[in-house]
């Protein structure tokens, strides 16, 4: 063979993170890997090539070096991992029954030099992908009992292996179709590979700093003198392409020269001299870069193109990349010590993670934090984000026991469907509190690439409540929260006391708990401004000891600065002593305070009152962490998964429209009813109609009473009625009729369906769109003009919980009139959120639907009826979070 006979999948091509953290590369397998597959066998040890073919095989001959290379994508498929531009590992399989067969033999071979970094995972994975898109169910396999580790990747993948011995051979046999277990083991896997990416970059134990000049104020050498006097736990090494002594230590003029292996390189160099200085780091052996120099794709096209050739060459030496045009990184643990920042001094230690996009943030962020006392356990400033995100950074604190909270600022965010899996599980281990404004293309910071979305920016706020992250306008928020959770406990309600010896301070307090929904059942106690110490401690123990009372603000001017130390120790004793959260204003004292600190705890830990300079900023940071509490004991890990689903037959709906047009259309109706029904949603039957004769004759057929209505949808936002409803006769239709195409012929809008009248109830609306940036977003509103007015929609992203459906309905401001507002009857939420079930997993395992609107959904205490339905198809336009691993690219 010559040519392989299909096109070469371009799109199988993908980036990925190793089990040790280091970067590989998987594409198909190309005839020009001959040399490559040959080289591989090569260096393979014979037992190892025995576990593979079976039998000894010193040469792999051309022909079958051929043979291999050359495949068609369809029957035969290949994949080959490649790491610092080396053929690791193989992996392919052959399809049984012709290109339409649903089964597969799969085989993996992975280099002796490279086992135990997770690459038959990996392989496997990707197979798994490339097949279930090609309509293979089904994987088998022939291993050798001995052959353990082979055996592993199959049974560990979390598919239902079954096996059995036959003639001294293990045959396996497998469905790809993804489980529960196969998508937990995914996703775990993934999170240890990218957390030990991230701690190669925070726990380095060498550092070499690339471009440290004579000149004192150059920023390679602040920052080669920042991690030397912040007192950096391991080997640090200096560079410079000419020779001075102004450094303490020695100076190397080329890489080569440095003795020893480096973990970290730090590149402070002309922009256009950073690729090549890459490919340095690259032969050196260098596990990871952080680039803080500036000029490139916040710079223009040239700038852009040099950054994809530094990402590019970074990748494909297995090295992961913090920038470029990044403030740096930090990690105050006492055994590492690193400050490769552009901060002058070494942060304290403590237990805020911290990830900021922007330079200039970076540096306000860490300010404030050393204003207020509170201690930094890891920062890392992304800069452009060409490669390390904050999605790397959670995967790293999910498992870090150096972090009780994380802050993030982001400018913009290239993969939110990951981050909102992602922050979703951190978020059940610690708060996560993020400084964002919104997500679009509008506003993106030069040098950073979003997809392009068409969701409002509201999607973007809804999916951070869904992910339990708290989100703040600024960053003094941020900081104002982080102080508390940190050092305190989450609340577990809303019930405040609020103890103090000012009453206009009380006042205020008690004002801001009402304005921020928390309730105020203890006080506000005001005690003499006079009051001693023990005083205002047995206050404050009476609050805490209240079974009403689930937090405790305090507030407190002292009248003189003896006592106020005296009162600060007292505050701090005692709430150190309950597992309730307290915060305090108390003058003089900002922040995180030694003198607010009680007795260390079992685990060594001192809780510390936090102190606000007001009492609204110390009940805006309790209310934002009540919230979070509340987030909390809402979380199921179980998703919904409605009985009755056919999806091969919605598949097969979607794959015939898609085929005849490629392009994607809008289905018929009934394309749409016959779709919906495959997934247990039933679309009540209507009519059109063009003529009077007409619509009598529908409502003859479907039965009386039945509702002529105005499909236009220029009737959604023109004031005019489009409805007659309750038609119990072919005289009662004739007329609803007439008077509705008198009204709305003069605007267009006179397209008319007949319909069986449904229960009286509440109209509602079921919407899903696939979008570029978020993937699949269902929203949800009551129907009707004001409801578009006031933009009173609801947004969430699948896959749902029960709880993610009740928090989506109750999103809407309008959501009280469904609970029996007024005098009506509660409509009958079980019926409600089905529908929202179906609507979700429909648009999360269909790629293809491209929107989707159940417009009315009938909502009324003894059910739902969906009313009228359409759907738009199109072909996928590629999910940013898809089921294999694979890193974001430039």
């Amino acid at each position: 063979m010559s040519e392989n006979p299909a096109p070469y999948p371009a799109g199988w091509e993908a980036d990925v993170v190793l089990r040790d953290g280091s970067v590989a590369q998987i594409r198909p397998i190309r005839p020009d890997d001959v040399a490559a597959l040959q080289d591989f066998h090569r260096k393979q040890s014979p037992e190892s090539i025995y576990l593979r073919f079976f039998a000894p095989m010193k040469e792999l001959s051309d022909k079958d070096a051929k043979r291999f290379a050359n495949v068609d994508h369809v029957e035969r498929v290949a994949l080959v991992l490649e790491g610092n531009e080396e053929l690791i590992g193989i992996g392919r399989y052959d399809r049984l029954g012709g290109p339409t067969g649903t089964s597969a033999e799969v085989a993996f071979n992975v280099s002796d030099h490279f086992q135990g970094r997770g690459i038959g995972s990996v392989l496997l994975e990707h197979m798994a992908a490339i097949a279930r898109e090609a309509g293979v169910e089904e994987f088998t396999a022939d291993v050798l009992p001995q052959n353990r580790k082979m055996m592993g990747v199959f049974i560990d993948a979390g598919f239902g292996v079954k096996h059995h011995f036959d003639d001294g051979v293990i045959s396996l046999a497998f469905p790809i179709e993804p489980t529960d277990a196969s998508e937990a083991v995914r996703i775990a896997r993934e999170q240890r590979a990218e957390a030990a990416s991230i701690r190669a970059l925070l726990n380095p134990r060498s550092v070499v700093v690339i471009g440290v000049s004579r000149n004192r104020e150059s920023t390679g050498r602040d920052l080669y003198e920042h991690l030397r006097t912040g007192g950096f736990a391991g080997d640090l090494y200096a560079v410079n392409r000419t020779a001075h002594a102004e450094v303490e230590g020695d100076l190397y003029t080329c890489l080569a020269d440095v003795p020893g292996d480096i973990d970290l390189a730090v590149i402070a160099v002309p922009a256009s001299e950073v690729p090549g200085v890459v490919r340095e780091c690259a032969q050196h052996g260098v596990r990871g870069v952080l680039v803080v120099s500036s000029g490139f794709a916040e710079a223009g096209e040239a700038g852009e193109q040099l950054q994809q050739e530094l990402l590019r060459t970074a990748r494909n030496h297995g090295m992961r990349v913090v920038g470029p045009n990044s403030f740096g990184l930090i990690n105050t643990a006492v055994d590492v010590q690193l400050n490769a920042s552009l901060a002058p001094e070494l942060p304290a230690a403590g237990d805020l993670g911290l990830f900021s996009q922007s330079g200039a943030l970076a540096i306000a962020g860490l300010e404030s934090a050393a204003r207020r006392g509170l201690g930094i356990s890891t920062f890392v400033s992304a800069g452009n984000r060409a490669d390390v995100s904050g999605n790397d950074l959670m995967q790293f604190w999910l498992d870090d026991e150096q972090t009780r909270a994380v802050g993030m600022y982001l400018e913009s965010m290239g993969n939110p469907r990951k981050f909102n899996r992602i922050a979703r599980r951190l978020s059940k281990a610690k708060p996560v509190i993020v400084v964002k404004s919104g997500v679009s293309e509008y506003g993106v910071p030069p040098g950073h690439r979003v997809r392009p979305t068409r969701i409002r920016p509201e999607a973007f706020r809804a999916m951070l409540r869904q992910a339990g992250v708290i989100r703040v306008e600024n960053v003094h928020q941020m900081f104002d929260i982080a102080q508390l959770v940190v050092h305190q406990e989450i609340p577990k309600g809303e019930r405040v006391a609020v103890v103090g010896n000012s009453s206009a301070l009380g006042a205020l307090a008690a004002d801001a708990c009402v304005s921020w929904r928390l309730q105020v059942t203890h006080g506000p106690v005001s005690l003499d401004p006079e009051a001693t110490a023990q005083e205002f401690a047995d206050a404050v123990r009476a609050a805490f000891e209240d079974p009403n009372v689930d937090s405790v603000v305090t507030a407190f001017l002292p009248p003189r600065q003896s006592a106020g130390l005296d009162i600060a120790e007292a505050l701090g004793e005692v709430a150190g002593r309950y597992e309730k959260p307290c915060v305090t204003t108390f003058l003089g004292i900002r922040g995180v305070s030694e003198v607010l600190a009680g007795q260390p705890r079992e685990d060594g830990r001192r809780e510390v009152v936090p102190s606000y300079s007001m009492p609204e900023d110390a009940i805006r940071a309790l209310a934002a962490a009540t919230r979070y509490g509340q987030w909390l004991d809402r979380q199921s890990d179980d998703l919904v998964l409605p009985e009755g689903i056919d999806q091969d037959k919605a598949a097969a709906i979607i794959a015939a429209v898609l085929e005849s047009e490629p392009d994607g259309r809008e289905l018929t109706a009934l394309e749409t009813r016959e779709l919906l029904a495959a997934y247990g949603i039933t679309v009540w039957p209507s009519t059109a109609v063009t003529s009077v004769q007409e619509a009598v004759a529908a409502a003859d057929e479907i039965g009386y009473p039945v509702v002529l209505k105005s499909t236009s949808p220029i009737v959604r936002i023109q004031p005019v009625s489009s409805v007659r409803a309750d038609l119990g006769s072919a005289d009662a239709v004739a007329e609803a009729y007439r008077a509705l195409d008198d009204r709305l012929a003069p605007i267009g809008a006179n397209t008319f369906v007949v319909q069986r009248m449904a229960e009286p109830g509440i109209p509602c609306v079921v919407m899903s769109e696939e979008d570029a940036l978020f993937g699949p977003v269902v929203r949800f509103s009551l129907a009707g003009v004001p409801t578009e007015v006031m933009n009173d929609f609801g947004y969430r992203i699948p896959p749902f919980s029960s709880n993610d459906i009740d928090d989506l309905i109750d999103s809407v401001r309008a959501a009280p009139i469904l609970d029996g507002f007024g005098h009506r009857a509660p409509i009958d939420r079980d019926a409600l959120r089905d529908v929202i079930a179906r609507v979700s997993v429909l648009a999360n395992t269909n790629p293809q639907i491209y929107e989707l609107n159940l417009n009315p959904v009938n909502t009324h205490r003894w059910g739902a009826e969906v009313l009228g339905a359409s759907i738009v198809v199109a072909p996928p336009v590629g999910r940013s979070d898809s089921g294999r691993r694979a890193m974001s690219g430039w």
